[in-house]
């Protein structure tokens, strides 16, 4: 009898230790193996496989003599449509980079950017970009057409950008460049001296 109870004794403990086990230690692991592998914590931030893709982009500043638009390539993140690339490179033109000069007055936030299958990109763009833009035809010009280049020069799938600002379209940003329309690439002020 004593040999019987002893049995039932190891089964019930073997039984015990197995369903902790299956229900309790195999969840924990498992949660905090997935917690490591998602994107943002240390553990996948440091792995090679999180390391983010990008492309080389050619993106537009004012020239030292602040009389034309120079090309300048950096990297951007890759996107996995023509609208994430867009996004990505148009980010990229309206961050600030030393020693660069934007042509984009500072502040200027993208709120959206959206691009149609006939390759239409339509960028929309914080007020500041009309409110805190310094003025003058040459300065208006080269605010356009870096945000207008830095698409289509990059995107094949994009051929004529449509700025707004604040989600509605508008005549100019400051009195000169007609926006009404969407507006195809223009190398005019683009010198060709590329860093």
């Amino acid at each position: 009898m004593n040999a019987r109870r002893a049995a039932i004794a190891a089964v019930v403990v073997f039984a015990l230790a197995a369903a902790w086990v299956l229900f309790v230690a195999m969840p924990r692991w498992y949660a905090a193996r997935r917690a490591q592998l998602q994107p943002g914590t240390p553990a996948a931030a440091s792995s090679p496989a999180a390391a983010v893709r990008k492309i080389t982009a050619t993106l537009f500043y004012v020239s030292d003599d602040g009389m034309s638009l120079m090309q300048v390539q950096r990297e951007v993140p890759f996107g996995g449509t023509p609208a994430e690339q867009a996004r990505a490179i148009i980010e990229a033109q309206l961050a600030p980079v030393a020693p660069q000069v934007s042509a984009i007055p500072a502040d200027v936030k993208l709120r959206a950017l959206f691009v149609t299958e006939r390759g239409d990109a339509f960028v929309d763009l914080s007020g500041d970009v009309s409110t805190k833009h310094p003025g003058g035809s040459l300065n208006e010009i080269f605010t356009v057409y870096s945000i207008v280049n830095a698409l289509t020069v990059n995107l094949p799938a994009v051929t004529h950008v449509q700025i707004l600002v604040d989600g509605k379209e508008v005549d100019t940003l400051a009195g000169h460049v007609d926006l009404r329309h969407p507006l195809a690439k223009s190398l005019e002020w683009v010198v060709h001296d590329t860093q």
